[in-house]
């Protein structure tokens, strides 16, 4: 018998989306039976044997098989093993058409993947009712896997997103720390690729093999650029002295080893990436160890100094040595690697330094062309970090970041929910916004110690510096903005950054912007700031009460606020008050 298609359906069904069955048995008359029954709202197709369906399955694939289980030549136990050994068809659901009706047959089915049986002689309204519930999971079972394909789409497209903002904010503490320490300019990149091409070397001459191998080389090198984050803790009087330091001086200069080590804790301590900022952690606090014992900030000898820690302390050496300093010029290539050598088996591990030496020649003239850095050697990705903590660590604002970026959330959801406000943030990624607040402050950072640690209220020129932070933050935004594929990630950290300290009547800074000339980010940012400034202590004043606080932000409503905001703000602060603590 061949195999034969249903007849064609009315204008109406055609339009609608018809699955397709194939009913496979040798004999005629169950076929028609059963194509008679289900015709009528399926597409139905007939196979008077296991060759014949597998000859039909070449030029199309049903959505549902009724499978006789015993036929000649090849049963139904060997047509649906064959089925579900490949990829293509293992999916495919196969009901079982027996006479045989007892427990053991069932379970024999069952156990080869069938999903059902049907007993014959079957029931024409049975056998469409099996089919209906069979064919309606299965539409199911496909918009749920259609669902979770777009969602895995959807959350890999944000978690891209998030990761190129995050590595933006990271790159941004990077160069802040050679903005600080101004005589170490492309000090971060060049050491990134001194470092990439010394473990180059190590895994082409297979030394350290075992270390290395559990290691993440990628993100070991990425996150390398926080090995010198500590000195953001070290005073400017220090950091940026001209001449030699006493002896005082290099001692608390010593220090940013430590520090370093305790700002990437902080940051790791929020956050589910740990790996990325192990790493970090290990070059921050480690690369001033000594082979010998007599390096700090713990005194680590031999291979207790964990190996990032190794590596960088001949790259980060090699490049002082190669680069200008206050106290020094720089030394040609070969001086840097002479004395690089003289520290073998004392400052540095012998092992790397002779691979070092023996390849000087690819260390050096890395002026040119070293900006590629080890994505070209490596070919890594950077995952996660943020750059806030740099700044809190400062200004001394613990967890201010973190209120505002819920203060922020709380603004946003209202918004969400009112008639016309909703519309003003209808294309926005709510996620980056958010993520964008944690560089609202970053131009703190251009502030001097000596006025953000001052315990009383400042003079004139000193409040004018202070003001400076926001150019300055704005300044690092744009920075950043332009290095990044897509700039529009950081539109609203630039919005933040730079027009949080507007004022609704105009007579705010930096440009004086008044009313809805100020961008909805600021006029937000503007509400959240102060309110979390007003309930934290300051070096000049305690804090105030949650009650006080918001009658401020209220009584400036019009005024230093955007008033429909405050508002808002009025409905929901009693969601601030359990965020500040009060």
């Amino acid at each position: 018998m061949t195999y034969t298609h249903a007849d064609e359906g009315t204008d109406s069904e055609m339009n609608e989306i018809r699955e397709k069955i194939i009913i496979v048995d040798d004999v005629a008359t169950n076929l028609n039976v059963a194509k008679s029954a289900l015709s009528e709202k399926y597409d139905v197709f007939t196979a008077p044997s296991g060759d014949k369906l597998f000859s039909l399955m070449k030029r199309m694939t049903p959505d549902l098989i009724l499978l006789d289980v015993e036929m000649p030549e090849m049963d139904g136990y060997e047509v649906i093993t064959v089925l579900k050994a490949s990829e293509s068809t293992m999916d495919i659901p196969v009901i079982f058409l027996t006479g045989k009706i007892d427990p053991e047959h069932e379970i024999k089915g069952l156990n080869f993947g069938a999903v059902d049986y049907v007993t014959k002689p079957f029931s024409r309204e049975l056998l469409l009712k099996r089919i209906d519930l069979h064919v309606l999971f299965e539409r199911q079972k496909k918009e749920l896997l259609n669902h979770n394909l777009r969602l895995e789409s959807e959350v890999d497209r944000k978690t891209k997103t998030v990761l190129e903002l995050q590595t933006a904010i990271l790159k941004a503490v990077a160069e802040l720390v050679e903005c600080r320490d101004n005589v170490t300019g492309g000090h971060i990149e060049r050491t990134q690729y001194y470092l990439s091409k010394l473990i180059r070397l190590l895994i082409e001459r297979n030394y350290y093999t075992e270390e290395l191998s559990a290691l993440n080389i990628p993100l070991l090198i990425m996150s390398s650029q926080l090995h010198d984050v500590g000195k953001i803790s070290i005073k400017d009087s220090i950091l940026l002295k001209p001449g030699p330091l006493d002896n005082d001086e290099i001692e608390e200069m010593k220090k940013h080893a430590a520090y370093g080590a305790e700002i990437i804790e902080r940051i790791e301590s929020s956050t589910t990436e740990n790996d990325f900022l192990h790493y970090a952690q290990i070059f921050a606090g480690t690369h001033h160890e000594r082979w010998d014992g007599n390096g700090y900030p713990h005194g680590l000898k031999g291979e207790d100094i964990p190996l990032p820690g190794r590596l960088m302390a001949i790259v980060d050496v090699y490049d002082a040595l190669t680069n200008d300093r206050p106290y020094k010029k720089a030394y040609t290539h070969d001086e840097a690697v002479e004395i690089i050598k003289k520290g073998m088996g004392t400052q540095f591990d012998p092992v790397l330094c002779e691979i070092f030496v023996d390849n000087n020649l690819d260390f050096k003239n890395m002026e040119r062309g070293y900006e590629s850095t080890t994505n070209d050697i490596f070919g890594f990705h950077p995952e996660t970090a943020t750059g806030n903590t740099a700044v809190k660590r400062r200004d001394g604002k613990s967890n201010h970041t973190e209120r505002i970026q819920d203060y922020l959330e709380i603004l946003f959801d209202a918004m969400l929910e009112h008639d016309i406000l909703k519309n003003e943030i209808s294309d926005w990624d709510k996620d980056i916004f958010l993520m964008s607040a944690h560089l609202h402050d970053i131009g703190g950072l251009s502030v001097s110690d000596s006025i953000y640690g001052k315990i009383e209220h400042l003079p004139d020129d000193e409040s004018r510096e202070m003001k400076s932070d926001t150019n300055y933050g704005l300044q690092i935004v744009k920075m950043i903005k332009d290095s990044i594929v897509s700039e529009s990630l950081l539109h609203h950290a630039e919005m933040l950054t730079g027009n949080h300290h507007e004022k609704w009547d105009g007579t705010g800074y930096p440009l004086g912007l008044k009313g809805k000339g100020i961008p909805l980010e600021g006029r937000l940012m503007a509400i959240v700031d102060v309110y979390d400034s007003l309930t934290s202590d300051r070096p000049h004043r305690k804090r105030k009460t949650h009650e006080e606080a918001a009658a401020a932000i209220i009584k400036g409503s019009s005024i230093q606020f955007d008033p429909d905001l405050v508002a808002l703000f009025r409905d929901c602060n009693k969601d601030f008050k359990e965020i500040s603590g009060d």
